[in-house]
């Protein structure tokens, strides 16, 4: 079926078939929060490919891409209204940007250059902020968000300028470029924190989605399901994704690794150097066809099968346990406390400057 034609589209299970489109960027009033205007921005190739992202957390509410047959869908779980995200009852971090130190430190705790740090709650994350928005049109329109995060916020030194830049390209690739300057030698770790199940609509599992993770290590986490250090090989474990695997086959075997977290919520240590940009994962929905390719710069990738009931918020949409999956390229969790891994630092000299990838097609 040509993409392109215009076709009746269909309610049923939120998917539809898009008529010829034009690059472009538009933006909508989304409400309020903390005393600031949100909007919502809808960005569009000449495909039809569309994501729509908000400035309040950087959330990425929906992503709308076809399968084999030429039908649109919504591939990342997501809510209608800002109150969804920040309102009574949300939770999971759905789609939003994560930061300062996405992930896990343990004991909240760390040392920089003698000095012990402690990770408060003293001032709001990255996804609960309003970001200043600029909108780029053109053939690959551009969201840039930016904010400035002060020395002492969450208990992390040192002022932060930190852009986001979003792009579509005319290739249904979203492109994400996180650049962060410090004033003074920190910590940071930037992610995106979208739910994907590439079937795109409500009801199903990704258990028999089919995962591929350029990965031959992971690492080992405690009883906190924090890292201690220590990496393994994937080969004979649950971990094993280095060929197509549905994600269900092993989540419930016998590993205590897995029975603690409920099934995946793990780091993987993504084969290349750190630094350059290279394929971290695959996921695809056999049904529909459409894949989901991850191209990183990170060091590693944590991934998180949605192995608890969800939010109030999420709960009214329909979600369910293993109803999406969380692929979070970014530093390893626990990495300021590990000299062997790779450093998290960021200081004057050194900016934070990383690069993720999504790259939509459809398998024939």
């Amino acid at each position: 079926m040509n993409r392109r034609m215009v076709i009746a589209a269909t309610a049923m299970l939120g998917v539809w078939v898009a008529a010829p489109a034009s690059a472009a960027i538009t933006s909508q009033d989304w409400g309020a929060w903390d005393g600031r205007n949100v909007r919502l921005y809808t960005l569009t190739n000449a495909a039809g490919t569309e994501v729509k992202i908000a400035n309040y957390g950087g959330v990425i509410t929906s992503i709308r891409v076809p399968g084999r047959d030429g039908t649109f869908a919504d591939v990342v779980e997501g809510f209608d209204s800002l109150d969804g995200y920040a309102g009574p009852g949300a939770g999971g971090r759905y789609g939003a940007l994560i930061g300062r130190f996405a992930n896990r430190i343990k004991d909240q705790t760390y040392v920089l250059d003698g000095v012990t740090y402690h990770v408060t709650r003293d001032g709001m994350p990255y996804d609960r902020r309003v970001w200043d928005a600029r909108a780029v049109d053109g053939p690959e329109p551009q969201l840039v968000l930016h904010l400035t995060d002060p020395d002492g916020t969450m208990g992390f030194p040192g002022t932060m300028q930190v852009t986001v830049t979003y792009t579509l390209t005319a290739r249904d690739v979203l492109r994400i470029h996180y650049h962060a300057t410090t004033d003074k030698p920190t910590v940071a770790s930037l992610t995106n924190h979208s739910y994907f199940n590439m079937a795109g609509g409500p009801g199903a599992t990704i258990l028999n989605q089919l995962l591929t993770m350029n990965a031959d290590r992971y690492t080992i986490a405690d009883e906190k399901n924090v890292p201690t250090g220590e990496i393994r090989d994937v080969a004979g474990t649950p971990f094993d994704f280095r060929r197509a695997t549905p994600i269900g086959a092993h989540i419930n075997d016998p590993d205590p690794m897995l029975r603690r977290a409920g099934g995946y919520d793990h780091n993987f240590v993504i084969n290349g150097a750190p630094g350059t940009l290279r394929p971290a994962a695959r996921l695809e929905d056999p049904v529909s066809g459409r894949v989901l390719e991850e191209w990183t710069t990170e060091a590693g990738v944590q991934v998180y099968t949605a192995n608890y009931p969800p939010s109030a918020a999420a709960k009214a949409k329909g979600y369910q346990v293993h109803g999406a999956v969380a692929l979070e390229a970014q530093a390893f969790p626990n990495a300021p406390n590990i000299p062997g891994f790779p450093s998290a630092l960021v200081t004057p000299g050194k900016p934070l400057d990383e690069i993720t990838e999504f790259r939509f097609s459809a398998a024939r």
